[in-house]
Formats: C-alpha cells, sequence, structure tokens
C-alpha cells in the first residue's frame, strides 16, 4: 500500500508532539457478544484521543455502542470534540453496533462544554439514521449549536 513508517499502537503514544491514548469500545450489544460467532465477526474495537497544546481535545470514539469503555474514556480524557459513529447501524435482533441519536445527547451530558461531531450516517445499508432524522432530534433536545453533522466531504474547522 505504500505505507513506510506503519507502528502498533500502544495504551499512551507520542507522534510529532501529539499525545494519542487508544481507547477501548464496544462494537454491539452484551447479548451480541454473547453469541461467539457474532462476536468474532465484530472483533475487538479501539477510539483514540488527541492531545497537543495547540488544538482543542478530540475524541474520535470509533464504532463502539454506549458502554463502560466508552463512559471511562470521556471521564478520563474530558474531550472538547468527540466523533461519534452515529448511525445507528445494527444488528438484527441485537440492536445497534455504533452509536445512535440519545448518545449525542448522554455524551453532551457528561461533557457540558463539549462539541459532537457526528459521523458515519447514511454510510453504510445497515445504517438506520439519517443526517434528517439527527438534525430533527437536536432541535428537538437543543443541541443543535453542539451537535455538528457534516454532509459528505464538508470540512470542519473545530
Amino acid at each position: 500500500q505504500g505505507f513506510s513508517q506503519v507502528q502498533v499502537l500502544a495504551q499512551e503514544n507520542t507522534l510529532a508532539g501529539i499525545t494519542l491514548w487508544k481507547t477501548g469500545g464496544q462494537h454491539g450489544s452484551d447479548a451480541l457478544y454473547a453469541n461467539p460467532d457474532l462476536a468474532t465477526r465484530m472483533g475487538e474495537t479501539s477510539g483514540l484521543v488527541f492531545d497537543s497544546a495547540k488544538e482543542k481535545r478530540l475524541y474520535i470514539a470509533g464504532d463502539t455502542v454506549w458502554a463502560p469503555p466508552y463512559v471511562d474514556s470521556l471521564q478520563r480524557y474530558q474531550p472538547e470534540v468527540v466523533v461519534l459513529n452515529i448511525g445507528c447501524a445494527t444488528v438484527d435482533g441485537f440492536g445497534p453496533i455504533i452509536m445512535g441519536k440519545e448518545d449525542a445527547s448522554r455524551t453532551l451530558e457528561l461533557l457540558p462544554h463539549s462539541t459532537v461531531v457526528a459521523s458515519h450516517m447514511e454510510a453504510v445499508n445497515h445504517c438506520l439514521l439519517s443526517r434528517a432524522e439527527l438534525r430533527e432530534y437536536c432541535r428537538e433536545n437543543g443541541i443543535e449549536q453542539r451537535v455538528l453533522i457534516p454532509d459528505d466531504g464538508e470540512m470542519l474547522s473545530l
């Protein structure tokens, strides 16, 4: 693929003056992970927290549902910006395998001065949450100023 510098991430890493922490997650419900075949298919998941003196602390949560590893990461790192895969992708009979719209509210309740960037909507066929539905939910819940919902290809400056 042409990559010349590849390394496995440790729990804490430093690269070009940026500290990166690897976080845990859970790519589906407890019931899903109780099924060995599905647990193998979902695999392990992780997120990354980026910290630099020049930027806001950023947490890319990755493919996770609301679960203790995610909550622990919010509480430990106190990110100012959280990127959530929030399309509510679902496995029939086992529920969501990534965040849904309510998780934006729950995140902001734990981090009252942070911003959520919503990602992974309308990305694959099992993502049930649309941008329009999330925008409406945010308006109804008074969080539309704190949840950014970029269009495909849109660049954000935070």
